[in-house]
């Protein structure tokens, strides 16, 4: 009977150990613990902006002056959100700069757009490379203030 219990015990730990390393040896089951759901990037997105570097002012008379064109109708409050970078979104694919997705994320694709657009409109002479640099957010800056 003792060599019946040893067997059995050794299977038991094995299947413990199988199962869920060593802190479950004693157990033929491991405890796999609930996740809960991530939040996702629709969730969290609102509460984002990015003025690329603009003051609110700047930012305002972006809003004002070239969103309200392209389906932006949201406060002219001098934060850049998700609305406002869809409707820069719009405004660079009306222009021939942006062929990607209208999401209203501010990536390197909508970075490269607006250098294109920059480029040809309001003198940014750095690379297209998808980085709001310096140069890239004196341009921006540049767009705002032209009346």
């Amino acid at each position: 009977m003792r060599t019946m219990t040893k067997a059995l015990v050794s299977v038991v730990t094995a299947a413990g150990i199988a199962a869920g390393g060593l802190a479950a040896a004693g157990t033929s089951v491991a405890a796999v613990p609930e996740r809960s759901p991530a939040a996702s990037a629709e969730a969290i997105a609102p509460l984002a902006w990015n003025n690329l570097g603009l003051s609110t002012s700047d930012a305002k008379s972006i809003q004002g002056k070239y969103l309200s064109h392209y389906g932006y109708n949201g406060a002219i409050d001098g934060q850049l959100g998700t609305n406002s970078w869809k409707a820069m979104q719009r405004l660079l694919k009306d222009t021939g700069d942006y062929s990607s997705t209208v999401d209203g994320i501010v990536g390197p694709l909508t970075v490269k757009a607006l250098q294109r657009y920059l480029k040809r409109w309001h003198n940014y002479t750095g690379a297209i490379d998808g980085i709001a640099g310096p140069a890239t957010t004196a341009a921006f800056s540049r767009m705002a203030r032209v009346t």
